[in-house]
């Protein structure tokens, strides 16, 4: 059977959530008759690359969907490319904090998401969740991450489409953060079905050519 792998962080900054795992297992074990592998990744430049090559390994997955919040986001956020760099504005949970920091010597200074970017935003949109396509993943381990995934692939000569998804916090979150917007866990959770949907249907599609 066919995996979609797709993952969400722990909590990181004093946060007691992390609405990109919360998100994640909700979903159902199975999507169009693909298996939904859910998996949560430390927020850490160091373990999560471990963790990601890892699963890569042991489920050879045919999507990667990896999710992070951006708190204070107004949408979601589908994220179009990863930079090579490291710079991060706080410790992650590991206490590091690279400054200007290459993350692979020997990597392009940027990769693209290989997702559908444009159908999952519109797919989103229409079904009355806010979507974006973002062009800055940041410098963090959101980034870090997702270069990671794209750097291993193309290492790897592994052709699957692959890339990141930022959500917004949940209601639960902004209790002490007046004026922060919020959406609902069901909204999220919402919005990376439809996103592994989209993607499953543009693997269908291109296969029939």
């Amino acid at each position: 059977m066919k995996k979609v792998l797709i993952t969400g962080f722990t909590p990181f900054a004093g946060e007691k959530i992390n609405p990109s795992y919360e998100a994640v297992k909700q979903l159902p074990d199975y999507i169009m008759a693909f298996e939904i592998i859910k998996k949560e990744i430390e927020t850490s430049f160091d373990i999560s690359i471990k963790q990601l090559e890892t699963f890569l390994d042991e489920y050879a997955p045919s999507i990667v969907i990896l999710v992070g919040q951006a708190g204070g986001a107004k949408n979601i956020r589908v994220e179009r490319v990863a930079i090579n760099i490291d710079d991060a504005p706080i410790k992650d949970n590991s206490g590091n904090q690279p400054q200007d920091k290459a993350i692979k010597q020997d990597g392009e200074n940027a990769y693209f998401s290989t997702l559908p970017l444009k159908k999952i935003v519109n797919h989103l949109m229409d079904d009355g969740i806010p979507a974006v396509i973002s062009n800055s993943a940041g410098t963090y381990v959101c980034n870090h991450v997702m270069y990671d995934l794209l750097y291993t692939l193309k290492k790897r000569d592994i052709n699957i489409p692959a890339g990141f998804i930022h959500v917004p916090y949940i209601f639960s979150q902004i209790e002490d953060k007046p004026d922060t917007y919020a959406t609902d866990l069901y909204a999220i959770t919402r919005a990376l079905d439809i996103a592994i949907k989209t993607t499953i249907k543009e693997i269908s599609w291109k296969n029939r050519l």
